[in-house]
């Protein structure tokens, strides 16, 4: 089960002002999923109005119904092996998604496997916060308890010229459980609980 609290703690820092979000990339599919495009572009150099934009969009994942619309899924023992989802998305999170190899890779297998009836944009986002410790001991409220380093990824309907709309499905992973990262959980998004994206679940290999 998810703890709400850990999910708001998260999403609190989620503003322009706060964030400490380091990259956004991302890859624009059409509804065959063929790939129309692609861009990698560090976070603190967009300019205030585009860091709302995709904040809000990076927002929805963890801000949504917990335990309803974002579930936690456990990784079973084929899905941690070497090759598999679980593996590529660790070396995503450790490169800062600076690995163009490696987010090509995650775009083709999101590809081959997502069903839509319409183009649409998968968007990855990667964060390292500073987990605060929570002592009564006001001096030492500010130290870091340890560092979160995660990824949120969002797939979105696209809208106009290239505008992703609000998400459809997606994933925060590691889960955040406890103030802690659990690299053996993934929190899992669905927009619509009664006809949800089951492939995302499948790319993962859950």
């Amino acid at each position: 089960m998810i703890n709400r609290e850990d999910m708001l703690e998260l999403t609190r820092r989620m503003t322009p002002a706060r964030t400490s979000m380091t990259r956004v990339a991302g890859s624009y599919m059409d509804a065959d999923g063929e790939i129309d495009g692609t861009f990698n572009t560090n976070f603190l150099k967009l300019s205030t109005g585009d860091k709302t934009k995709n904040l809000a969009v990076a927002k929805a994942i963890p801000f949504s119904g917990t335990n309803k619309n974002l579930k936690r899924y456990k990784f079973s023992g084929d899905s941690i092996k070497i090759g598999s989802m679980r593996q590529l998305l660790m070396g995503m999170k450790s490169c800062g998604l600076k690995n163009d190899v490696m987010m090509e890779t995650f775009y083709e297998l999101i590809a081959e496997t997502y069903q839509s009836t319409h183009d649409y944009a998968v968007l990855v986002f990667h964060d390292r916060y500073d987990v605060p410790v929570k002592a009564a001991d006001h001096e030492r409220l500010w130290e870091s308890e340890e560092m979160f380093e995660y990824l949120i990824c969002a797939i979105c309907p696209l809208e106009g010229d290239y505008e992703p709309g609000k998400p459809e499905c997606g994933f925060l992973f590691p889960a955040f459980s406890d103030r802690s990262a659990d690299i053996n959980h993934v929190d899992v998004f669905q927009s619509d609980t009664e006809h949800p994206h089951l492939e995302i679940l499948k790319i993962l290999g859950l």
